[in-house]
């Protein structure tokens, strides 16, 4: 079961990374000039809360975790690969060093985006405790 619940842990993270990467991407270009970083993350962090509690409850039906470290893996796995990802486009395309980037967490948009990211890494687990609440026994 825990090679499953890697696996789920990164198509979680595969499906919100490809809707985060979209989304960033008109935060940046097109809502940020014209309500500021603050406003683009207020807009923006619902919309992508919704899409990580969609597919962790998709996800969570799949992999019908039998226990709570199931779930746990599922977000451990997809957290660990968003981290990898964050710092990698920081670095790549921002020219934002591990420190720069440790540092933006510290703004109030960064640590908004950061408390998204936490989300998402729980999401799967109150996912997975939901389904297997309505589940029948």
């Amino acid at each position: 079961m825990m090679a499953r619940a890697a696996l789920a842990g990164l198509v979680y993270f595969a499906i919100v990374f490809a809707i985060g990467f979209v989304l960033g991407s008109i935060r940046v270009l097109l809502v940020a000039p014209v309500l500021g970083a603050l406003g683009a993350v207020l807009v923006e962090l619902p919309v992508i809360l919704l899409a990580c509690w969609l597919a962790a409850g998709w996800l969570a039906r799949w992999l019908s975790p039998q226990s709570a470290s199931d779930a746990l893996i599922m977000g451990a796995v997809a957290f660990m690969c968003l981290m990898i990802a964050e710092f990698s486009l920081a670095d790549l395309a921002f020219d934002r060093s591990l420190t720069d980037q440790i540092r933006h967490w510290a703004t109030l948009e960064g640590a908004l985006g950061l408390g998204g990211q936490i989300l998402f890494a729980i999401l799967p687990w109150v996912q997975g405790r939901r389904t297997a609440a309505v589940r029948p026994r």
